[in-house]
């Protein structure tokens, strides 16, 4: 890596409606590696279709007639030094039946708070499909070019739902283990596989939340056994974020963009003046009291922690925005990685200009949070007030 600073995965929105990456994708690769980006993350890619997410532009990777597609954008990465990794996931119930095609299933069949969608319990032999579909999606990524993947294992997506008591009910060896109080046997057999499949060198990294919002929320005793089992395995990465989707704006926190999620949201969709007042009291009533405010580098804590428990690299993603708040995390707090999303969708250049400043560069992203919202509008993911970036929105990218 040519620096510690790594793009982390973010939805990019540039793929058609059976997950193939677009030419708005590579050019987007592109335009983050020619630009300094010591590593990329990609977003999150689908390992099978019955795990995708609800929105509408979501790239897959669960089919080798999708390897060659992939293959334009790490040829494309690779010409500037620069590391690619793509990001696998599976949505369980943290999606919706009429985007995934088949009742989504869970390690429990109460459904999120959230996406308020019925949900079944999985069957093991599902379970075992479910092991295959992430090994199979990570040998089609090493034969596409990338560098590695990482499993994402946090958000409230399927691995995270395995993880903790208040989503996995389960009583076979993939439920909750009495002693860590966690459920790892899912990350520990994709992990084995991956290994096994895509040989012992290829990394294998993994996304988790530090901790979420649901239930009595993950103690310190259970977070210091995720990163004990996790540095058992040797992944060879660990990013750290927080959260889950019921609570979705503690993910990235910052403004709430009602006008967006009205207009655009599949789940509170509407043209009701009536219902968007209800939907807002709702809101103020159920989500609002947990809905944590932005502050800088607020996972660090997490991280440090982490670090503390393993010489497995650590990256720590939230609410960096200045250059000295990265050498501070890296220096003082001795962890190995700094990830940025919002900022890299507000000035892709961004890592260009804090190599160039010798003043402390701040990005020019306020959390505004337009990007995140207008994810659901089936457009390009992209800043909506820098103009720098907004152009991508007509596919014009140089």
């Amino acid at each position: 890596m040519k620096n510690r600073i790594v793009r982390s995965a973010t939805y990019e929105g540039c793929s058609d409606v059976n997950g193939f990456p677009s030419e708005e994708y590579t050019l987007m690769y592109k335009k983050l590696a020619k630009n300094n980006i010591g590593m990329i993350i990609t977003g999150f890619s689908y390992v099978s279709k019955d795990g995708r997410a609800m929105q509408p532009a979501q790239s897959g990777i669960d089919s080798p007639e999708k390897i060659s597609y992939f293959r334009k954008v790490t040829d494309i990465v690779h010409e500037y030094d620069c590391p690619i990794i793509i990001q696998l996931s599976h949505s369980g119930r943290q999606t919706l039946a009429d985007i995934s095609g088949s009742l989504p299933v869970s390690s429990t069949d109460e459904s999120s708070i959230y996406f308020r969608q019925k949900c079944r319990i999985i069957k093991e032999d599902e379970i075992y499909k479910i092991i295959n579909s992430f090994t199979n999606a990570a040998c089609y990524a090493k034969e596409a070019g990338f560098d590695g993947v990482q499993l994402h294992a946090g958000h409230g997506y399927l691995l995270h739902q395995f993880l903790i008591p208040e989503t996995n009910k389960l009583t076979n060896e993939f439920g909750i283990d009495m002693v860590t109080g966690i459920g790892t046997k899912l990350i520990d057999m994709i992990f084995d596989n991956i290994k096994e499949k895509c040989g012992i060198a290829f990394p294998v990294m993994i996304k988790i939340s530090g901790n979420h919002d649901i239930g009595k929320g993950f103690n310190y005793s259970r977070f210091d056994s995720l990163i004990s089992f996790l540095d058992r395995k040797r992944f060879d990465a660990i990013e750290i974020s927080y959260g889950t989707m019921d609570y979705a704006l503690n993910i990235f926190r910052g403004n709430m963009d009602f006008d967006s999620v009205f207009q655009y949201n599949p789940i509170f969709k509407t043209n009701s003046k009536l219902k968007r007042h209800l939907y807002r009291l709702f809101i103020k009533k159920f989500i609002s009291p947990k809905i944590i405010n932005f502050s800088a580098m607020y996972n660090l804590n997490f991280a440090e922690r982490a670090k503390q428990l393993t010489k497995i690299p650590i990256i720590s993603v939230g609410g960096f925005r200045r250059k000295s708040e990265i050498e501070y995390a890296i220096n003082e707090k001795k962890i190995d990685m700094v990830s940025l999303s919002r900022p890299l969708i507000c000035e892709p250049n961004l890592v260009s200009e804090m190599i160039n400043s010798k003043d402390d560069y701040a990005s020019k992203c306020i959390n505004c949070n337009q990007c995140v919202f207008m994810c659901d509008s089936g457009q390009v993911t992209a800043c909506y007030r820098n103009k720098y970036y907004t152009t991508i929105r007509k596919g014009a990218l140089p």
